[in-house]
């Protein structure tokens, strides 16, 4: 390629992040609005805009795409691609690439920590002890706690960052067990055709699929009720997949017992029937977001950028539009 590709970013990105793509690439302009539309596009620069680098919980729809003739290229920092419109994309001879798995180990960590913190009511305590009321020895403050040790893990998704709760999750003892699009020959952990089953089952239960309209509140109030009152779910996956109407009921009215959410329907979050359960752990969509992690998808995308403009094949496309990988370059 001879000059510079022309991008737009729809993402707060770190400075790391934004200088190496400025070392490749012209930016001319970030979209602010978390649901972009073609009004959102900088003035005069439409007819410019080569690649656009964002996330998929931003995404980008159908008439975005029709609004930049010279758009060959969308990138998805991060794994998620829930909010693209991946018909239109095909349509429109574009393509989709994502993080794959680069962030897997630092989101299971983080699946791992949270469900520790609901267990075993750390944030509770912590704001217990923060507020003055830890006057005396009580047992049982916050009812029985029954420890990871020997309990039964579910694993909503068993792709590269269910598979690496499941490591992490051996750690504790735990009995692991798992829902997938199709059974996996490469692990011996009980497998359950459907989410209710898996629910049925175990005790913990984390939500590691890829949301897309097929899952959306794949977690609903009969999932909850068949995980049980001693349950806990945890979603570090995508905020749809779950029902949060049905989180906070279920724990408003111990149909579980507790719950903890790195990712929200809509983010930031903005509601407040989930910000006084006290069963609840919540954190800002942050499970990628550690400096090994930003650095491995910052690598990702950047390696697609050049490809792509160099005519080559993408490093990591979606899998829905792996078939045209090859097939498409970039517009004049």
């Amino acid at each position: 390629m001879t000059d510079r590709p022309v991008i737009l970013t729809g993402f707060h990105f770190t400075r790391a992040t934004l200088a190496a793509l400025e070392e490749r690439c012209e930016i001319v302009g970030r979209m602010e609005n978390p649901q972009p539309t073609p009004a959102d596009i900088p003035p005069g620069v439409a007819d410019k805009v080569q690649a656009i680098v964002s996330t998929g919980s931003v995404g980008i729809s159908d008439a975005m795409m029709a609004a930049l003739p010279r758009l060959s290229l969308f990138c998805c920092y991060g794994t998620g691609y829930e909010r693209v419109d991946l018909a239109a994309a095909r349509k429109r001879n574009i393509m989709i690439t994502h993080g794959a798995d680069a962030n897997a180990p630092d989101v299971a960590e983080l699946a791992i920590g949270i469900l520790l913190a609901s267990t075993r009511r750390i944030v509770r305590a912590d704001k217990m002890i923060r507020r003055g009321e830890w006057t005396k020895r009580i047992p049982n403050r916050f009812g029985a706690i029954a420890g990871l040790t020997g309990g039964k893990l579910g694993i909503l998704g068993l792709g590269a960052i269910g598979m690496e709760i499941a490591k992490r999750a051996k750690g504790f003892d735990l009995e692991i067990g798992y829902c997938n699009r199709n059974k996996r020959t490469d692990v011996d952990f009980a497998y359950f055709p459907n989410v209710m089953e898996l629910a049925t089952w175990c005790d913990y239960l984390i939500v590691a699929l890829r949301s897309d309209s097929s899952n959306r509140h794949i977690i609903s109030t009969d999932v909850l009720k068949a995980l049980g009152p001693r349950g806990h779910v945890v979603n570090i996956s995508r905020g749809w997949a779950v029902d949060e109407a049905a989180v906070a009921h279920a724990l408003r009215n111990n149909i579980i017992e507790g719950a903890a959410l790195d990712v929200y329907d809509e983010e930031p979050y903005t509601g407040t029937e989930l910000l006084g359960l006290d069963g609840l752990v919540m954190t800002p969509h942050f499970g990628g977001g550690t400096e090994h992690a930003q650095r491995r998808m910052t690598s990702l995308v950047c390696r697609n950028l050049d490809a792509h403009f160099a005519g080559k094949p993408v490093v990591s496309p979606v899998p829905e539009l792996r078939d045209l990988v090859g097939t498409i370059k970039p517009k004049s």
